[in-house]
């Protein structure tokens, strides 16, 4: 990754980098691979055996751990972020008894990126939006992926561009596509508004990123006229946090992308097999949401378009907009962003924690047992794919999910298999990360205690065991990165069940 001007005047960029990028690497050798052991009067610090060597490992504790330290002749010697991964891949190796070149150099692009990202925010202004301010906040990320900013390892000048963590904001490009080449399936009308065709040709809107990791592919295409290049569209987009997923909020419209980049534990290309089974999986999301009592919204996936000859490539999918789901008077934020946090959130400034963590609940969880319980409909509902909307005091009042690429729907997959997927993403990947800001924000919350009567007030066979079980699934993302699984197939270890203790 390309090093240069990432160090601004008077700001140790570097150091913060090390820290943005050692707390979720922290987090997952703590989760899957280190040994606790019993405390030791260190104050805040947690000591760790580290199976593979024996080595003891210190942190500073907490929901992001920090300054991690190695005893080495009986003295603690402080690591930092390089050491860290080596630290980590000698372990592994060891653990697992796999080697692996490429995560570590995943891991040193991921924090290589997030310096780079902080050098481009000192520059850049931030959306006044608060809803666009909240999908790009994500600094650190995904808390438990061990280089959840990795860009694919380009130089920084390649994507920073279309950054959300950068406060990005770019134009489409705008393609025709041979009509007899065009393929299209569902609602794709609102494409047609982003510009004009010449006779002969479709519309077919790109991100402009992804046009240059393809170029060579489509070279060919644009050289026999199967391609032609129109432009690019009046009004700029805004990248979400998916970074393939943008937004035009004029037209109230977010389009999805192939990105051929592995960001956390893919290449977030739409796969030919996941377009085909979209309408499936969206009409029965929309159903599920249809016959809900509460105002809980689906942003539903109308519809895609692409090019046959570069079917993958350039597809695009279109998303359904805010307005038409939204409560009167509602902003949207996104849940990873409350998180996270950013300038603004309601979350950090609520007046009664403990009745704004009830409002939340109230939101959140209903819609997505309600789903399963009665239309066998498996939503993936993590951070990064629900808005909760809060009213003009900051309390939530709806939640909105997205991402019918995500569902999964019963029989398809076993009710065993949906419910493990439906309590690692509500619960752990979820509510636990939004009760554990909560609480940091506010010294003495106990979320768990509310988070288990919301829960119990729903009429599902598996709650009484997800209320009283000592542990809850938690995804193993180092391990599945190292190993080389493919990133759709999640692995879970137990984690201790904060909500059977409440």
């Amino acid at each position: 990754m390309d090093r240069v001007d990432l160090i601004l005047p008077g700001d140790d960029v570097a150091a913060r980098a090390d820290a943005y990028a050692v707390a979720p690497l922290l987090n997952c050798l703590i989760r899957e691979v280190a040994e606790p052991l019993p405390a030791d009067g260190e104050g805040d610090r947690r000591v760790y055996r580290l199976p593979g060597g024996g080595r003891l490992l210190r942190v500073r504790d907490g929901r992001r751990p920090a300054a991690p330290e190695v005893c080495v002749d009986g003295a603690w010697h402080r690591v930092g972020h390089t050491e860290l991964v080596k630290l980590v891949a000698d372990e592994l190796r060891r653990h697992t008894g796999l080697s692996n070149g490429d995560l570590p150099t995943e891991m040193t692009d991921s924090r290589d990126a997030v310096a780079a990202l902080l050098t481009a925010r000192a520059r850049a202004t931030a959306p006044g939006d608060p809803y666009l301010r909240s999908e790009q906040s994500l600094l650190t990320g995904h808390p438990y992926h061990p280089a959840p900013k990795a860009r694919g390892g380009g130089p920084a000048a390649g994507w920073l561009p279309y950054a959300p963590e950068a406060h990005a904001r770019f134009p489409l490009v705008l393609l025709g596509v041979r009509a007899d080449e065009a393929v299209e399936e569902g609602d794709t009308s609102a494409l047609d508004a982003l510009g004009a065709a010449p006779p002969g040709y479709r519309l077919l809107p790109a991100h402009p990123w992804q046009l240059d990791l393809a170029a060579r592919d489509l070279a060919p295409a644009f050289a026999d006229g199967r391609l032609v290049r129109l432009g690019t569209t009046t009004c700029d987009v805004w990248p979400t946090a998916a970074v393939r997923t943008v937004y035009e909020p004029r037209r109230d419209l977010f389009l999805k992308f192939s990105l051929d980049v592995r960001i956390t534990n893919d290449i977030r290309r739409l796969w030919h097999h996941d377009l085909r089974r979209l309408p499936r999986t969206d009409a029965a999301a929309t159903r599920a949401f249809a016959a809900s009592k509460g105002p809980a919204a689906w942003l539903g996936d109308r519809g895609y378009r692409t090019a046959s000859f570069a079917f993958e490539e350039l597809a695009v999918l279109v998303r359904d907009g805010l307005r038409g789901h939204l409560l009167p008077g509602a902003t949207p934020l996104l849940a990873a962003g409350l998180a996270e946090g950013f300038d603004g959130s309601p979350l950090a400034a609520a007046r009664d924690p403990e009745t704004w963590w009830e409002a939340y609940l109230r939101q959140v969880v209903p819609p997505v047992l309600g789903a399963f319980a009665d239309h066998d409909v498996v939503l993936e509902a993590h951070l990064q794919n629900t808005l909760v909307a809060v009213d003009a005091d900051g309390t939530p009042v709806q939640a909105l999910f997205r991402d019918a690429e995500g569902v999964k729907l019963l029989p398809d997959v076993s009710r065993a298999a949906g419910w493990e997927r439906l309590v690692y993403c509500l619960v752990v990947n979820h509510l636990t990360e939004i009760a554990a800001a909560l609480a940091e924000h506010h010294p003495g919350l106990d979320p768990w205690p509310a988070a288990r009567r919301e829960l119990a007030r729903h009429d599902l066979p598996e709650i009484a065991e997800l209320l009283t079980a000592p542990t809850l699934p938690g995804k193993t993302n180092l391990l599945l990165r190292w190993t080389g699984a493919d990133g759709a197939a999640a692995r879970y270890l137990p984690l201790p069940n904060p909500l059977a203790s409440a």
